[in-house]
């Protein structure tokens, strides 16, 4: 696999080829599944109300991109903060999330992010924030490849 500068692989360029498919829907427009904003990480407060209660989806910034079904399959219902393990500036966030998990009834965490090492210290830095929080909270990690389809 070739490196870019940078260093990361996941940062190779690729094109992903694409055999044209009929809409899933006739309608052609599916629903959003969006029930908050602001939803990056470094902007939700961690004491909003759609935290309470709740089921909470972190997820990679890309993910929403590679995975064309991510409405139904991954916010239906959830909560969600994104963010992205090499760009952000991701101190903050292990502190931020064990506060949102502190401070809220989180009934469920999932992790989704891409198959890229990079992606990966987003879920480092979730499964740290929770045991700082000192919480029980079930986890899933999801993987969508850079190909868009479920890799676990």
């Amino acid at each position: 696999m070739a490196h870019t500068g940078c260093g990361c692989p996941g940062s190779m360029a690729r094109v992903i080829e694409r055999v044209e498919s009929a809409p899933a829907e006739a309608t052609g427009k599916a629903p959003s599944e969006l029930r908050q904003w602001p939803v990056q990480l470094h902007l939700v407060p961690p004491t909003a109300p759609w935290f309470q209660n709740s089921d909470i989806l972190v997820a990679a910034d890309c993910v929403a991109f590679a995975l064309g079904s991510f409405h139904a399959d991954l916010l239906k219902g959830k909560a969600l903060a994104i963010a992205c393990p090499k760009l952000d500036n991701t101190a903050p966030y292990v502190e931020k999330l064990a506060t949102i998990l502190k401070e809220n009834e989180v009934k469920s965490l999932t992790i989704a992010i891409m198959e890229v090492p990079c992606c990966r210290g987003l879920d480092v830095l979730v499964r740290q924030a929770l045991e700082l929080s000192g919480k029980n909270v079930p986890v899933e990690t999801v993987i969508i490849g850079v190909n868009g389809e479920r890799r676990n």
